[in-house]
């Protein structure tokens, strides 16, 4: 029953090179395993970590890219309910103002590759990174939005918007 999934809260940064590429992370453990995604970590909730927190922390570890609050921009959020059966998640989605100068070297999660934003649109990614993510990262990684998202895998996906900002 959906009720009874773990809830885990996480952080997603979207990071780019010179050229404006886009830095992703093909997975070799679940979730997401063998898609390719933006980096990114569950909080520690434990310690009070916060959302901000928690992508310079995480930055740092995957890619070795050492951030200060103002490098990142939040410009939403995504609530999923019962992403593929296995938990409710809810996605801080952070746009990076700093840009990676080298690929960073593959870690234990997988290794890391940068594509133009019209080629990610044909890689391997997940359904929802398909219809939610990179569709609203495209309209309001300069402003903000606040998605909710039924993932019921019995069921067909559903999206309101909750908050919106200009984009």
């Amino acid at each position: 029953m959906a009720d009874t999934l773990p809830f885990k809260i996480s952080a997603l940064v979207f990071i780019r090179n010179d050229a404006g590429e886009h830095l992703l992370i093909e997975r070799t453990k679940s979730p997401n395993q063998g898609c390719w995604s933006p980096i990114g970590g569950k909080l520690d909730m434990h310690r009070g970590e916060s959302p901000y927190e928690c992508a310079r922390r995480e930055t740092m570890e995957e890619v070795g890219l050492k951030l200060g609050d103002e490098d990142l921009h939040c410009f939403g959020y995504i609530s999923e309910k019962s992403y593929e059966g296995t938990g409710h998640w809810l996605m801080f989605l952070f746009d990076c103002k700093r840009r990676m100068h080298g690929l960073p070297e593959a870690i234990d999660e997988g290794h890391f590759a940068f594509f133009s934003r019209e080629r990610i649109d044909s890689l391997p990614i997940p359904v929802t990174d398909r219809t939610l993510l990179w569709p609203y990262y495209d309209r309001y990684s300069e402003g903000f939005i606040g998605l909710r998202a039924n993932c019921d895998p019995h069921g067909q996906l559903s999206l309101t918007e909750e908050l919106r900002l200009p984009e």
